[in-house]
């Protein structure tokens, strides 16, 4: 482990690239294992597992590393924020995976990169050109020609991916906030512990009032090993992203994100014998395009706000 630190520690960009790949390949592996836990145990039950299993995976890496001295009420304030929106998030989105096609949801939760445009040029004061507010719209278009059929099909619960996406574009901006000074192996271990106790306290609330989504379940052998598989998925995806967003930068790596719909839908077809319809693809494509240019647009943004080097 600590030799690949050092590795990672360099601006090795072919190495991020590898890394952000595996990471890309992995992340519907845990919606797969999301989806077929569903059937039978509720989303809140299905979130507790992958927080606790991420927390216990990565305590003995973290106290290696000695990476949990030093964290102020502020910080871990922000901490808990941040455990309380990836709740949110699975949450939402683990639900939509009882009733959605896995390709569908992943989809539309992909208009979260349009959404974190948005909120940074409302909350961060960013600078958004028309361009990208006009790549934002046309993303949202492209939504909503996944959402409108899948509206038909199974109701208000496919607009649950929006949700989902929005605490992720929230949670970033406060990671970006946090990450100026905290050690990235503990940022993932304390998202695990608060999530844990978040989606844990969902679960007491659950059984005490009989709601369906947060009620706990006494889950069968076949059922544990889906949620070992979240969580296990969900830990290495996490962990393969550190190593990633530290071996290369952010605007090289964004763009393998959309990798993901592809694999998802691969696996959706594999393993439920899914796929999107006509309309859906469209849907998908336009998603991928807009998100795709604004990604494009803010790198060439950046690459023209970089002082220019002295001549010699």
């Amino acid at each position: 482990m600590s030799s690949i630190n050092a590795v990672a520690r360099r601006d090795d960009t072919p190495l991020g690239l590898t890394f952000m790949v595996l990471s890309v390949l992995v992340s519907p592996v845990i919606d797969v294992f999301s989806k077929l836990a569903v059937v039978t145990v509720p989303a809140g039950e299905v979130a507790f597992s992958r927080f606790v299993l991420q927390a216990a995976l990565l305590l003995p890496p973290v106290l290696m590393r000695r990476a949990l001295r030093g964290v102020g009420a502020r910080t871990m304030a922000l901490h808990a924020l941040r455990g309380g929106l990836l709740v949110v998030s699975m949450l939402s989105f683990v639900a939509t995976l009882k009733v959605m096609e896995l390709a569908d949801a992943i989809a539309i939760f992909f208009v979260e990169p349009i959404i974190l445009t948005i909120l940074g040029g409302i909350f961060l004061k960013e600078t958004i050109g028309w361009r990208r507010y006009t790549a934002c719209a046309v993303g949202f278009l492209g939504a909503m020609l996944v959402i409108q059929p899948s509206f038909r099909e199974v109701g208000p619960m496919a607009l649950l991916p929006m949700i989902s996406a929005l605490a992720i574009a929230i949670f970033l901006l406060v990671t970006r906030r946090v990450a100026k000074s905290e050690d990235p192996w503990s940022m993932q271990f304390y998202a695990g512990i608060w999530g844990a106790i978040f989606a844990g306290a969902l679960l007491i609330l659950g059984a005490g009032m009989d709601i369906e989504v947060i009620g706990p379940v006494m889950p069968d052998a076949t059922t544990l090993l889906y949620l070992l598989g979240t969580g296990v998925s969900a830990t290495i995806a996490s962990v393969l992203g550190v190593y990633a967003y530290r071996a290369a930068p952010a605007s090289v790596l964004a763009p393998l994100q959309y990798l993901e719909i592809v694999s998802a839908t691969l696996f959706g077809w594999l393993v439920f014998d899914q796929l999107p319809d006509t309309l859906k693809w469209l849907g998908i494509a336009i998603i991928i395009a807009s998100g795709l240019y604004i990604i494009w647009r803010e790198h060439r943004l950046k690459r023209a706000a970089m002082p220019v080097p002295p001549a010699i």
